[in-house]
C-alpha cells in the first residue's frame, strides 16, 4: 500500500510539473517511479498519507480550503520529509511557501487535490 501511495503522489507531481513548469523540466522532476530514489519514494508515500489523513480528520471538508492552503499543506509536509531524509539540505529544498516558484506552488496544490479525489 505504501508503494502505491507513493506512486500516486509521484504521478500527481509529474502531471503538475508537465502542466505548470515553464519550459523543459529537469529530467529528475519527471523521472518515472522506478527511477525515483528510495528516500524520495518514502517521502512521497509519507506525504500522501498525511494528506489522506488530513482529508479524513476534516470529515471530508477539505474542499472548502483554497488552492493555496492545500498547496501549503503539501509543501510543509514535504519540507519535514526533506529534513528527515537529508542531513544538511540545500536551502531551496526547504524553502517556505512564499519562496517557492509559482509552478511548484501550483503543482503542490494539484497534488493535494489529486489525493483528495483519490481518497
Amino acid at each position: 500500500m505504501q508503494n502505491e501511495d507513493g506512486r500516486i503522489f509521484r504521478e500527481a507531481w509529474i502531471a503538475g510539473v508537465v502542466k505548470h513548469y515553464p519550459g523543459e523540466p529537469k529530467a529528475g522532476y519527471v523521472a518515472p517511479w522506478e527511477e525515483t530514489p528510495e528516500w524520495e519514494r518514502q517521502a512521497a508515500a509519507a506525504v500522501f498519507g498525511q494528506v489522506r489523513d488530513f482529508v479524513a480528520v476534516s470529515g471530508g471538508r477539505t474542499g472548502k480550503l483554497s488552492r493555496e492552503q492545500k498547496g501549503r499543506f503539501v509543501a510543509l509536509c514535504w519540507i519535514a520529509q526533506i529534513h528527515k531524509h537529508i542531513a544538511d539540505p540545500k536551502p531551496s529544498y526547504v524553502a517556505d511557501w512564499d519562496a517557492l516558484p509559482k509552478w511548484q506552488q501550483e503543482t503542490d496544490a494539484d497534488i493535494f487535490e489529486h489525493i483528495e479525489r483519490t481518497v
